[in-house]
């Protein structure tokens, strides 16, 4: 395989009731023991970029050593744009060679909303490439209690089917108790209302903000009809203590915090990819 477009095997992650990741990366180690976990699970993986990275001098040879290390790897990949904030986020995203964006307009008001994903839809079929795009908002960890705990931001089921007829998105980011990097509290999730959602359109559902939750949690998420899960913070977070204890060993070699952080990744995507049934579908 090579780099692709992630939809398709979204769709029968759908249809066959298990969910695809999608992994943040900030480094080559990063990048690294998410391609050897993805490989020896013989699973699909989306390899994501946040929106931010798009503005760092590195961001083109970043996104292409993603690419180069796709074009060789023997399962599906797909370079994915994380929360693009603007049209022309997505746009340099389409011109740095990624297969798939999200556009996240969930802070702004629903026809706003709406307009700015359409464009960013219109743009992105014209090459071939899939939209993933965010209704209801799901918020910080930090503000849990104030927030996704007291269902502030959850996705109106009336809303989705309007939005999606609206914009002809490919994917949709539903809020639904969870929220993005650590929780301060347990995350809750409405999985009566995640069966609504399900119930009222036919497109794959992606949950963001997966760190934190247990994996009891994401299997009954996939069994009511999430077919993505987005995670970061416990890759990051892991692998930051793991580092920091590696560094307390006396004359602790240079390349040794490579290979830690590479291992890391390896062990907690392909933890991910086990829980969420992907693997052995690349």
């Amino acid at each position: 395989m090579s780099l692709v477009s992630i939809l398709p095997y979204l769709k029968r992650a759908q249809h066959d009731h298990y969910a695809l990741p999608l992994f943040d990366t900030a480094d080559m180690y990063s990048i690294d023991g998410i391609f050897a976990a993805a490989e020896e699970k013989h699973a699909p993986v989306m390899v994501a970029v946040y929106a931010g990275v798009l503005e760092q001098l590195n961001a083109r040879p970043f996104a292409a050593y993603i690419r180069t290390r796709a074009e060789a790897s023997p399962v599906p990949v797909s370079l994915i744009l994380d929360h693009g904030g603007s049209f022309e986020h997505c746009i340099k995203a389409m011109a740095l060679g990624f297969t798939d964006v999200m556009y996240d307009g969930s802070s702004l008001p629903f026809e706003e909303n709406v307009a700015n994903t359409r464009a960013v839809v219109r743009a992105a079929h014209a090459v071939g490439m899939a939209v993933e795009a965010e209704l209801g908002h799901v918020g910080s960890g930090a503000e849990y209690q104030e927030f996704g705990a007291q269902r502030k931001g959850f996705t109106n089921p009336d809303d989705v089917e309007r939005f999606v007829a609206a914009t002809d998105v490919d994917i949709l980011a539903v809020a639904i108790g969870t929220a993005h990097g650590l929780y301060a509290g347990e995350p809750h999730l409405d999985l009566d209302l995640l069966r609504e959602i399900r119930s009222r359109v036919d497109i794959p559902l992606s949950l963001h903000g997966g760190s934190g939750c247990s994996d009891q949690q994401f299997r009954d998420a996939i069994a009511a009809g999430i077919s993505k899960v987005n995670v970061a913070t416990d890759l990051f977070v892991t692998t930051a203590r793991r580092l920091t204890e590696a560094a307390r060993a006396e004359d602790m070699p240079y390349f040794t915090f490579g290979k830690v952080a590479t291992t890391s990744f390896i062990e907690r995507c392909g933890h991910y990819l086990d829980v969420f049934g992907a693997t052995g579908n690349g």
